[in-house]
């Protein structure tokens, strides 16, 4: 009798303790996961997460680390710095074309939140004739969106205009407002874009406006590693996903602008400007559930074989780039919304 009066009550208080977020891999040593990212607002979920616990309560300690362009972030993922990249998924693509690295892509993440923005004194596109184009790296995600948007205005990279690689977007401004090299415009996203706005720079259009759907951020490892740690990874998915959740929930709001804010070293106005009139916004901001858009994914390849004339022209099937195997388990682990 008392042992069955022992056993409900032990049960009792189990259920209150996960009622109240305790997980039982708590009692187990956390592993760690390194995380390479841009400094943007694309990472409120990470941001939401770590501060809620949500990754701890699958086991998991996470380091997160910025990155000042995709060309040390792709180098660092390459060499084992660290498991785990948060970018544009077009930099998985040149690591497996370009660097021959056996990359996946395992879930979405947003949508770029890119817009074309130039200097005051650029009024048409036509105008960056004989003008600089700043970007991260040439030959990946946003510059190839950024010669698109010119191209179909009519001007050619070379021909038409220059480019220059200076990294991140608080870099590219800094190019742009100096008017370094001529620079005169770049591709630009939150908090930064609304930073940029109030210091008197233009926007020509959001790029998923300008040039319809484009997978941008997501999440991509060593196929190796995942396949060695599958469970890990399917962890660290499922705790995203909710941190996705999280930030995309309005209740979430004032300590998302908080976030934004301190993470980024932002004016808590322009936190709250990137939230509501970004993060949340459907089509452009962060995608629900962290789900990778294959429409936008094969828009990408489509991009890089146009531009930068890969595959002959043509691309390729996007099979070989993602494994959406350890994402739909990890969903199983949250339960579809």
């Amino acid at each position: 009798m008392l042992r069955n009066v022992l056993h409900r009550a032990i049960a009792a208080i189990f259920v209150l303790l996960l009622q109240a977020g305790f997980s039982p891999l708590l009692a187990q040593p956390l592993q760690t996961l390194r995380l390479n990212t841009f400094p943007n607002a694309t990472n409120l979920a990470l941001f939401i997460g770590l501060a809620h616990g949500v990754f701890e309560r699958r086991g998991i300690n996470l380091e997160l680390e910025f990155t000042q362009n995709s060309e040390a972030q792709r180098d660092g993922l390459a060499s084992g710095r660290f498991e785990i990249a948060y970018s544009a998924v077009d930099n998985a693509v040149a690591m497996v074309e370009l660097a021959k690295q056996d990359v996946i892509i395992v879930s979405g993440g947003d949508t770029s939140m890119m817009e074309f923005m130039v200097h005051p004194e650029i009024k048409t596109l036509n105008d960056m004739r004989g003008r600089t184009l700043v970007v991260d790296r040439p030959n990946t995600a946003y510059a190839l969106q950024a010669k698109k948007i010119l191209k179909n205005a009519g001007l050619i990279e070379g021909r038409d205009y220059a480019i220059k690689s200076v990294g991140f977007t608080p870099d590219r401004i800094a190019a742009i407002e100096a008017r370094s090299d001529n620079a005169a415009a770049g591709m630009l996203n939150p908090p930064f874009s609304f930073a940029a706005k109030d210091k008197g720079l233009k926007s020509f259009g959001r790029a998923i406006d300008l040039l319809g759907p484009y997978q941008g951020g997501g999440i991509f490892v060593q196929r190796t590693w995942a396949r060695d740690n599958a469970a890990l990874l399917e962890r660290f998915l499922a705790a995203y996903i909710e941190a996705t959740r999280m930030a995309l929930n309005p209740a979430n709001r004032v300590q998302a602008i908080e976030l934004i804010a301190a993470r980024l070293k932002q004016d808590p106005k322009i936190a709250a400007r990137t939230y509501d009139e970004a993060l949340l916004q459907p089509r452009f901001g962060i995608v629900p559930e962290a789900k990778l858009d294959l429409e936008g994914l094969r828009a990408v390849l489509a991009l890089r074989a146009e531009i930068e004339g890969q595959w002959g022209g043509v691309a390729p099937s996007i099979e070989r780039y993602i494994d959406t195997g350890y994402y739909e388990r990890a969903l199983g682990l949250v339960g579809a919304k």
